[in-house]
């Protein structure tokens, strides 16, 4: 077992990357049912910064409860240095990653910017050999979400966004527009619909064109230069991985029958024209799965997909790789490594 101390980022209150502090903070306990990972790497997520900011953009109910000080972060690569005893398949030394309590339990757990962190052992998969712990901690959340969203929905809980249940759509044929395709999910995404035998358009600024290309795209749009809705149509799916109020641009370039993912799909509402115009509408919420990640591990593991890493900071750094989010454009994911 480890010391009883370790080094993470935590706050104390909401606010900018400047309340994030560099301090000791106590070893989380293990408890029945989990594991506990020494961490090597932990992927930043834009949930990190809007809890750090306290989720101010959500309605007042939606905004979290919950007691100082906060360690922030769900997407880990390590080592496991403990196993509880109800724990079945896990051995200590094993290398894993995982995406952990999100979106339940995430306001106050064990969190991933530390040293160590405690991991229900469901949510847990082995780490592929074939990527390092920066490459494998910048993938479960963006890559799960992309999954969940176009491949398997993984679960039964109840949508929290919509009040039927997300079903993804067949891929194969057909023709799949990826908006804000060089971000963390975009460029899964991208990655996922070409394995999956579509046309893929991805969308993004003309800097990003032949890492796209790298990736499996067919044909590109420079919206610097192109607003993608003026020069696309019949499209099949939508995938919009930025989302927001701005999505309902996309509506007009799908056919009757066609489908609008958007991954953040809070302050859009076009239902009426959805309707109107014959296109389905649909969205989820991603959640921890490590059976899933161990089967996707596999496609990271023989370079099948790529994660892609925008730039990395040590732990802690942790502030100056918030600050690098907030200036947007990210390719890939960042990632901090825990010494």
């Amino acid at each position: 077992m480890p010391t009883q101390t370790m080094k993470a980022i935590r706050q104390y209150e909401f606010g900018g990357p400047d309340v994030l502090r560099f301090e000791d903070a106590p070893v989380p306990a293990l408890k029945a049912g989990e594991v506990l990972v020494r961490v090597h790497a932990a992927g930043l997520n834009p949930p990190d910064w809007y809890l750090r900011d306290g989720y101010r953009t959500l309605p007042p109910e939606w905004q979290p409860q919950l007691d100082f000080p906060l360690i922030l972060g769900t997407d880990v690569s390590g080592v496991l240095a403990a196993v509880a005893d109800d724990v079945k398949g896990f051995s200590i030394g094993d290398g894993v990653y995982s995406m952990v309590r999100f979106p339940d339990g995430m306001f106050g757990e064990s969190r991933a910017y530390a040293e160590y962190v405690s991991v229900p052992a469901s949510e847990v998969a082995p780490k592929p050999t074939g990527i390092d712990h920066v490459h494998a901690a910048g993938a479960p959340m963006s890559l799960l979400t992309a999954w969940q969203f176009m491949v398997e929905l993984g679960h039964d809980e109840p949508n929290p966004l919509q009040p039927n249940r997300h079903q993804p759509v067949p891929l194969e044929g057909r023709t799949v527009l990826v908006n804000g395709a060089a971000g963390g999910v975009g460029h899964f995404a991208v990655q996922i619909a070409k394995l999956k035998g579509a046309h893929v358009i991805a969308v993004a600024s003309g800097k990003h064109e032949s890492l796209l290309r790298e990736l499996g795209t067919d044909e590109f749009i420079d919206y610097t230069k192109t607003p993608p809705e003026d020069v696309v149509h019949d499209i099949d799916l939508v995938v919009d991985a930025l989302g927001g109020p701005t999505t309902g641009r996309f509506l007009p370039t799908l056919r009757r029958g066609g489908a609008l993912f958007p991954i953040y799909p809070l302050g859009f509402d076009g239902a009426e024209e959805a309707a109107a115009r014959g296109v389905t509408i649909s969205t989820t919420q991603v959640r921890s799965n490590g059976a899933q990640l161990s089967d996707i591990g596999r496609l990271l593991d023989d370079g099948t997909i790529r994660v892609v890493v925008d730039s990395v900071y040590p732990l802690v750094d942790a502030r100056k790789a918030h600050e690098r989010a907030a200036k947007g454009h990210i390719q890939g994911k960042i990632v901090l490594t825990v010494e």
